[in-house]
């Protein structure tokens, strides 16, 4: 029998390339089903734990799977090492989600456990991976960065050398949700929201920043202040950590929250004034700036919460603000600016169309949250309402621009 019959040789680039980017579309295809998911969650009221659920682990993380695994190895200088890892990991994390989701609903708990324990196992092979793929560059010393852009490679070294906090942000949250349920020690101070901070606000919000600070500059052509980067990112690296270790715990917790107001408000800083140094006024630019200025207004709010307390409605405004507003926002600006509308060959494709999706969840989200804040409930439904509609839009235009790109 031929070698090459018993041990078949590894795909070739080209191909393996191409098979990378029918997995990464799968990933992408789910995360907008958990958006749509999550939409009508909040409009129904459910809790604003399965809302995290659908929203964080769900929509925003399963996003973010599907371009680290894209631009990570590249921003590394390196291929991704597992080209087979998307497809492994998308039915332990999707499924996941739904056992997670399904304890939410009043599963019993030996559900949720088992969703815990397939999301953990996906999250496993998600940085497993990665961190295979830059096993010899894990500083990020090596950028991929042409000649063209030299000067830009400074910002990008420093950018890349968060990214395996981020990973490792994203392992301890994962193993928090598992270990909550099955009684080991946590890295958090308990389940629940210390938890999700180190998911959130830990791995997703830090992922933002060190991506942010070298895919944005590209896509508007415009250089972000260093000043700004240099404080932002480790900013973002520390604050997590603080917020999850000492939830509500005094001095530790406010350095925390005061922490990650600079980092995203240092962040949202440097957007618009990329914005304002750019003529390119993309669709996707839109979203990015609404993002930012979401999470202004949710690490706010949350620096508001660490110095006199919280309430009910204003914790679910933070909720939104900073899931919604900026994690989801920035991820549709991202996959807008990768998936453009105007080259759509359906009907309704288009640039004008996008705009309406943003402004709808934009707008929703203002409305919602102005509701929330004077104790409307009327007004927190419309809000809700227009950002589902929004969100059907985003996914029909995302869902049909992948599809025409497998045909």
């Amino acid at each position: 029998i031929p070698r090459a019959t018993k041990f078949p040789l590894p795909e070739p680039r080209t191909m393996s390339a191409a098979a990378v980017t029918r997995r990464v579309q799968r990933l992408l295809f789910v995360a907008l089903g958990f958006l749509l998911a999550w939409q009508v969650a909040a409009l129904v009221g459910t809790s604003r734990h399965l809302q995290v659920v659908l929203g964080l682990y769900g929509f925003v993380f399963h996003v973010v799977f599907a371009k680290a695994y894209s631009l990570v190895p590249s921003y590394f200088a390196r291929e991704l090492a597992v080209p087979r890892a998307p497809a492994v990991q998308l039915p332990l994390s999707g499924l996941g989600v739904v056992g997670l989701a399904a304890a939410g609903l009043g599963a019993p708990a030996l559900v949720g456990t088992a969703g815990a324990a397939l999301w953990f196992a996906g999250v496993l092979v998600f940085v497993g991976t990665l961190a295979w793929t830059v096993r010899d560059n894990l500083t990020g010393a090596e950028t991929g960065t042409g000649e063209a852009k030299a000067d830009r490679r400074p910002v990008d070294r420093y950018a890349n050398a968060f990214v395996p906090l981020v990973l490792a942000y994203l392992l301890a949250g994962a193993y928090d949700l598992l270990a909550v349920r099955i009684g080991l020690p946590t890295v958090a101070a308990s389940g629940g929201p210390p938890a999700t901070h180190l998911l959130a606000a830990g791995a997703a919000t830090l992922l933002v920043l060190a991506v942010g600070f070298r895919l944005l500059p590209r896509l508007l052509v415009a250089t972000p202040p260093r000043a700004l980067v240099a404080v932002a990112l480790p900013a973002g690296a520390i604050g997590p950590i603080l917020l999850a270790t000492a939830f509500y715990g005094g001095l530790r917790f406010q350095a925390g929250a005061a922490l990650e107001a600079i980092a995203v408000v240092g962040f949202a800083t440097a957007v618009a004034w990329m914005v304002a140094a750019s003529d390119r006024r993309r669709v996707g630019v839109y979203a990015v700036l609404a993002g930012a200025a979401a999470g202004v207004l949710g690490v706010l709010l949350g620096l508001d919460f660490a110095f006199r307390g919280i309430t009910v409605a204003l914790a679910d405004a933070h909720a939104r603000l900073n899931l919604l507003g900026f994690l989801g926002f920035t991820v549709v600006g991202v996959t807008y600016h990768f998936y453009p509308p105007g080259a759509g060959r359906f009907a309704g494709a288009g640039d004008r169309t996008a705009m309406v999706t943003v402004a709808l969840l934009a707008g929703g989200l203002l409305v919602e949250v102005v509701g929330l804040v004077a104790g409307v409930e009327a007004v927190v439904l419309l809000g809700r309402f227009a950002a589902l509609v929004g969100a059907v839009g985003y996914a029909y235009l995302i869902g049909g621009l992948l599809r025409q790109n497998r045909t």
